[in-house]
């Protein structure tokens, strides 16, 4: 458990270097027992997202065969993670588990923080998996030896392109779980288990995803686009989460047939994305004024992030050859493991390329400036290559900002036009929304 305690800071850096991150949702407690359930898609990179999102040092439970894979077992046992054995692993080591499980007890009874990933597997689909019963019996046995109900507290994460590096990222914390009334059933209740199971299930799918087909993913997200653009995204970033709730939930309706709505609403949302996505706009471009007097202070405002090109520039010469081999090195690193995996490797061996780069960079200037230049520079480099990649995304926002500006200037009767659709059809999502929620 020697990393524990630096664990914040690892996730921090891991999450938010190779994602663009957002989090939100409830306040998790800061300190006393609790169980983290989290959905779990992106390997054990899901494991930096829940401790950036519970605030606080986190222990997991972590597959028997992570403990000696290369180059992670020593990460694995550093966090302080509790190995789980399963069955299809290796049949003989699941005995062991019942010890495990005491562990984890008494760790939750002394007031720490355990997370757990109850679908038991890392995936690419693009909906929760079955719940396995490991967290439920978990709960009950931690409650056993406590005394009482503690914060079971569902984490969803919900990624825009997993693999792509600065891609966006969001993390919802819930509410937590409401099971007073099971808590002094204990772990050998199997009618307990099983409905405790249900309600961690229940309270998961309030801050995931959980979409029929991942093709399902580019109608979900110009509905939720269309209403933030209209409405300003009420309700923050769980407002933002019921609502895609019931937007998958409408799709899946009309699978089955009950056309109740949606599905010319439907239509009409890839019609509408499909005009913005030709002439270059996006939902919310499409609200822009542009008028001189919005215009111009905004503009004025960018500036700064413009004087600092050389910035990026000189960070896209710097780092580009330690990028490249982070990049081609974990991919091929994670092929044994899965497609899900691929942005743990990209970061696991990305902080070790880039440690040996940085110390490469410091020993050339301490050789050629003096050894108070060089360790300046390994000190510095770390901040400068995360100021690089922020200023060279800035430039890039403020570019199209820009571009689409001009555009919205030039074809004043088609946005007009536009603008009057994208209203109608988030009025009539609001209308659709109520009516489900009625």
């Amino acid at each position: 458990m020697w990393m524990n305690r630096v664990m914040p800071w690892i996730s921090r850096v891991a999450s938010r270097g190779y994602y663009r991150v957002t989090v939100g949702g409830a306040m998790p407690p800061s300190v006393g027992p609790a169980l983290f359930v989290a959905n779990h898609t992106n390997s054990l990179l899901d494991t930096a997202f829940v401790v950036v999102a519970s605030q606080r040092p986190v222990r997991f439970m972590a597959k028997a065969p992570l403990f000696t894979y290369p180059g992670l077992g020593w990460l694995v046992k550093g966090v302080g993670s509790v190995p789980v054995y399963r069955a299809q692993d290796d049949p003989k080591l699941v005995a062991q588990n019942l010890d495990v499980f005491r562990a984890v007890y008494a760790a939750i009874a002394q007031g720490d923080a355990v997370g757990i990933f109850p679908e038991g597997i890392s995936h690419s689909a693009s909906h929760l998996q079955p719940l396995k019963t490991g967290a439920a019996r978990i709960a009950l046995g931690a409650a056993a030896e406590l005394g009482r109900s503690f914060p079971i507290i569902p984490i969803g994460m919900v990624f825009a392109d997993r693999r792509t590096f600065r891609s966006k990222a969001g993390v919802v914390v819930g509410e937590s779980c409401k099971w007073n009334d099971l808590a002094a059933r204990g772990p050998k209740d199997r009618e307990a288990v099983r409905e405790l199971t249900r309600r961690i299930e229940a309270s998961m799918r309030t801050v995931t995803l959980n979409l029929h087909t991942w093709r399902d993913e580019s109608l979900v997200r110009i509905a939720e686009d269309v209403w933030s653009a209209e409405f300003g995204g009420e309700g923050g970033t769980k407002g933002k989460m019921e609502r895609l709730e019931v937007t998958t939930d409408a799709l899946s309706k009309l699978r089955l047939g009950e056309d109740n709505g949606w599905r010319a609403l439907a239509r009409e949302l890839r019609s509408h994305d499909r005009v913005l996505g030709r002439i270059g706009l996006t939902a919310h471009a499409l609200r822009v004024q542009t008028g001189a007097k919005k215009a111009v202070p905004w503009l004025a405002s960018q500036i700064p992030w413009l004087v600092m090109m050389p910035i990026a520039a000189v960070g896209v010469v710097l780092f580009w050859i330690p990028r490249e081999i982070a990049g081609r090195v974990g991919t091929t690193a994670s092929t044994k493991e899965g497609d899900d995996s691929v942005p743990t490797f990209r970061v696991m061996y990305g902080f070790v390329v880039f440690g040996v780069w940085f110390l490469l960079l410091a020993v050339a200037t301490g050789l050629a400036f003096g050894w108070l230049a060089g360790i300046a520079t390994f000190i510095l480099l770390p901040s400068f290559a995360f100021l690089a990649i922020r200023v060279g995304e800035s430039q890039q926002f403020v570019w199209q900002a820009v571009r689409r500006f001009f555009i919205l200037r030039k074809y004043p009767e088609r946005i007009a036009a536009l603008r009057q659709r994208q209203h109608a059809l988030a009025q009539r999502m609001k209308d659709l929304l109520r009516d489900s929620s009625a």
